[in-house]
């Protein structure tokens, strides 16, 4: 990003009261909590989704990747936004458009509507955390930052909480329309709060935004997700769709490169990535992002539909990574900053043990031992979070922050999205290689299909008993194809820790 691209910054204001103050803060919380329940509420509902829009589970899963894509091309737009339209209008703003996605998300009556109006929600609360976070602190004096930062942080992890619980609620005694239609009125409620409790704030008329490197980037990022996105269902290199695709985003990120080497002031400075601090904690929260969402896009369909578990209980089951979340949260606020290092590695030692146990799960597993594996991964997630960023921005200029942190934020969104495509790949690939080679052994002269205590009541010698064969191995073979992506997810995991070592211990005072 240019580097005159910033938020505004300001001392306390003294026209505005403690009381107006925690107003502020209240509107400016339930904003971005509304923002983190949109993110996850659709873990819930996913295999209603998929249902009532006959979706296979690649295209359903759309519905996360092409949100946090949004919300990732959007998130380094916030400093260019917030100088050209003022903090105030462009929080009230946000939450408005957002409140109108909501709805028209809950009233898509296609796949495709579905997925557009995902694409305006995600893309309209982008700006809403680093807004949030600038306009708390601002309005706050320095020595209450702590205090308001905790209550900040609190609500964003109870989104994160309460978005799958009410979600799975909703979709049981409802349908999945009312995850969406809940969350209208109080967004509605919360633009108009902001419009009213926020005072009014200057436009910034020297804010530039560097436009050819901004779009030469979404190109070939839209263009790799597309290829990731279709490429299962179209059989990858083999059709023109995805040739195509993928020569654009190359040629897209080929020129971004050249631009940023050789532009004076642009969309991002690659010469940054000199410094081995930030450079290794890039590639870290890339990888801390494709950890963050896959297990709760992918769990949902495995519970509903092979385990077998209510819309309501599959809620609680993705929501009890928000109880280790918050807890992680707390403790690695004095932890994770005086021992960063060991901290990144006790979260992704964390990942790999919830990978690890993922990879045992069966279709008897309880949901009782999902909802502890949820909780490990909650904590993991909490732990990495503050340490990597302390590292990550430990050894750099602080002129940079506003670009190094956009780049921070727009690769984890990346990598969340990616790494859910490419595990959905493997769960519909895996799926039909697995189901092709199980069949391949049921025949009469297969002598362990004679044994009574193998077939039970499946039978090769009926049509119903046939009928129940193929059922039952279309279950093991799915659950085989999840195993694998939890397979993936742990050696992701695992792939972080190395990395680790590379990274210099910063000094108390960076910290």
């Amino acid at each position: 990003m240019a580097h005159d691209v910033t938020f505004e910054s300001a001392v306390p204001r003294p026209d505005i009261s403690p009381a107006r103050r925690y107003v502020i803060l209240a509107m400016v919380v339930l904003s971005v909590t509304l923002y983190s329940t949109s993110i996850l509420i659709v873990a819930a509902v996913l295999p209603q989704l998929q249902g009532a829009m006959s979706a296979t589970p690649d295209e359903i899963s759309w519905t996360m990747t092409f949100n946090i894509l949004a919300t990732a091309m959007m998130t380094p737009l916030t400093g260019w936004l917030a100088g050209r339209f003022g903090r105030r209008n462009l929080l009230a703003g946000s939450v408005a458009v957002f409140a109108v996605s909501t709805y028209f998300c809950g009233a898509a009556m296609s796949l495709e509507s579905l997925i557009f109006w995902r694409i305006v929600q995600g893309a309209a609360g982008a700006p809403l955390p680093p807004i949030g976070q600038a306009v708390t602190l601002d309005i706050f004096p320095k020595h209450q930052h702590g205090m308001v930062i905790g209550m900040y942080g609190v609500g964003v992890v109870m989104g994160a909480f309460a978005g799958p619980m009410i979600g799975g609620v909703m979709a049981e005694l409802y349908t999945w329309r009312y995850a969406f239609y809940l969350m209208f009125p109080i967004a509605v409620m919360s633009s108009i709060g902001v419009m009213l409790a926020l005072p009014r704030t200057h436009r910034t008329s020297n804010v530039k935004l560097e436009w050819t490197g901004f779009l030469l980037l979404s190109i070939s990022i839209a263009c790799v997700q597309l290829a990731l996105s279709r490429g299962q269902r179209l059989d990858w290199f083999q059709s023109t769709e995805i040739c195509i695709e993928v020569f654009v985003g190359a040629l897209s990120f080929y020129l971004f490169v050249a631009h940023s080497l050789t532009h004076d002031k642009p969309f991002l400075n690659l010469k940054l990535l000199l410094n081995r601090n930030y450079a290794i904690g890039l590639i870290l929260v890339t990888i801390y992002g494709m950890l963050n969402f896959t297990p709760m896009v992918i769990l949902p369909g495995l519970l509903r539909a092979h385990v077998g578990l209510p819309d309501s209980l599959i809620g609680y089951v993705v929501g009890s990574r928000g109880i280790g979340a918050m807890a992680a949260f707390f403790i690695a606020g004095f932890v994770g900053q005086k021992y960063p290092r060991q901290s990144i590695a006790v979260g992704f030692s964390l990942q790999v043990i919830a990978g690890l146990w993922l990879m045992t799960v069966n279709l008897n597993t309880t949901p009782f031992e999902f909802v502890l594996n949820g909780i490990v991964q909650g904590l993991a997630v909490g732990t990495i979070w503050v340490p990597l960023t302390v590292v990550t921005f430990s050894t750099l200029d602080p002129k940079y922050l506003n670009e190094t942190s956009s780049v921070y934020h727009l690769l984890r969104n990346i990598g969340s999205s990616f790494f859910i495509s490419l595990s959905v790949t493997e769960l519909v690939r895996s799926a039909a290689t697995n189901y092709e080679f199980m069949t391949e052994h049921i025949s009469r002269f297969n002598p362990l299909l004679q044994l009574p205590w193998v077939m039970g009541e499946r039978s090769i010698d009926t049509v119903e008993g046939l009928s129940r064969l193929s059922n039952e191995i279309f279950h093991q073979a799915s659950l085989l194809s999840y195993l694998n992506a939890f397979g993936l997810y742990t050696m992701a995991s695992a792939l972080a820790i190395p990395l680790i070592m590379f990274v210099s211990s910063p000094k108390k005072k960076a910290a």
